[in-house]
């Protein structure tokens, strides 16, 4: 059975090429909702021009598509709430050296 935490830990092997920190430490996933075998995914990018926009949300579709137990992935890109550093994970902002 999906879960809401086995989708966040499979869409962990994203990684962002800029920064080199997997998407959901970096805080752009904002919501996994699934019903049944359908997973929708709310997220953002750090920008809207962001060179590896297409990279980043192609990689999440096909990440999930790949879980056993999905059938659709549906991927909304939102810029509200607007991406900020903060919402990077602990493990994020220390491996960058953020404080």
């Amino acid at each position: 059975m999906v879960t809401e935490e086995s989708v966040f830990e499979a869409i962990k092997e994203i990684i962002d090429p800029e920064i080199g920190i997997n998407i959901v430490d970096m805080g752009l996933i904002y919501e996994v909702e699934i019903d049944n075998t359908t997973v929708d995914i709310t997220m953002t990018l750090t920008s809207p021009g962001c060179p590896a926009g297409g990279q980043i949300i192609n990689g999440t579709q096909h990440v999930t598509q790949q879980m056993e137990g999905v059938e659709e992935v549906n991927v909304s890109v939102v810029w509200t709430p607007r991406w900020t550093p903060e919402m990077m994970s602990e493990d994020a902002k220390d491996e960058l050296g953020i404080f």
